[in-house]
């Protein structure tokens, strides 16, 4: 499924959703303890998010990195895919580079059409749609 390095990316996203807005930001040493992830790896993570614009960041005494109105409304796929590239879900479960339709691999079949349909399911699932299931109850979010 997802990278650590991509669930490190979900955790942090999701955080900075719940928690930040244009005037409340925070930075990498006030996140990493409570998401559970190593300092250093995080400032890479939110470094290279920022960079492709899924949250947004500013420098500063009252910098820091946040999540701006534009950022809620991106699809969650957008995470994934700047982290992991888009080939990691679309690509063999057993790593074969040659896995395909036509050339399957044993477990083609049996994921095929579930990865296909979690894969869409990340395309039409908002940053805003997760967090707004957190905070109406539907789902739990210990951030």
């Amino acid at each position: 499924m997802f990278s650590n390095s991509a669930k490190y990316a979900m955790k942090a996203v999701l955080f900075l959703a719940l928690h930040t807005n244009d005037n409340q930001k925070w930075m990498v040493k006030d996140i990493y303890s409570r998401i559970n992830v190593p300092q250093s790896y995080l400032a890479k993570i939110l470094q290279e998010l920022s960079k492709r614009d899924v949250i947004s960041s500013s420098r500063g005494p009252k910098g820091g990195f946040y999540l701006s109105e534009a950022n809620f409304d991106l699809p969650l796929i957008k995470i994934v895919d700047v982290i992991d590239g888009k080939q990691r879900l679309r690509s063999c479960m057993l790593s074969i580079k040659e896995c395909d339709s036509d050339n399957p691999c044993a477990l083609h079949d049996l994921v095929g059409n579930t990865n296909s349909e979690f894969i869409k399911r990340l395309e039409q699932t908002t940053i805003l749609d997760l967090i707004s299931d957190v905070k109406e109850g539907k789902s739990v979010l210990p951030l």
